[in-house]
């Protein structure tokens, strides 16, 4: 039997669905990963050794019969509520990070908003921020 999820791990999970949602993993979508758990202070202490595991687990669940179902409740029932908000702005960071959101990636956001029961003016306010940053001169 596997060992449950940890919240950093779920997390990690949103941010490899939300890069291979629409089949392609990237390499600025994978380097944006790892700055975000290096930066942000919700993976202090995750042992970095982990990330290729982790990452290769989700991509196994996503793979299979209704893969994206099973994450989506995966992530839903490890994390505590007070990470959904973060879960959706990750998943919004690794969509941004090619500076392009593709139809896939907005799918996905909308199923991750749903599962979550995020309201819309916080994932507005999410996305709206992400395009602030990510906008070019």
């Amino acid at each position: 039997m596997n060992k449950p999820l940890s919240a950093q791990e779920a997390l990690i999970y949103v941010m490899v669905m939300a890069s291979a949602v629409d089949r392609t993993m990237n390499d600025r979508e994978m380097s944006r990963i790892g700055e975000l758990i290096h930066a942000l202070p919700v993976f202090k202490g995750f042992d970095d050794e982990k990330l290729i595991d982790v990452s290769r687990d989700c991509a196994k669940l996503l793979a299979g019969s209704e893969g994206l179902d099973i994450v989506l409740e995966t992530v839903r029932d490890t994390l505590p509520p007070r990470l959904y908000d973060t879960a959706y702005a990750l998943a919004v960071e690794v969509a941004s990070a090619d500076l392009s959101v593709k139809a896939e990636e907005l799918r996905l956001l909308s199923l991750l908003r749903d599962r979550l029961d995020l309201g819309k003016l916080t994932c507005a306010a999410i996305e709206r921020s992400a395009i602030a940053r990510y906008r070019k001169g």
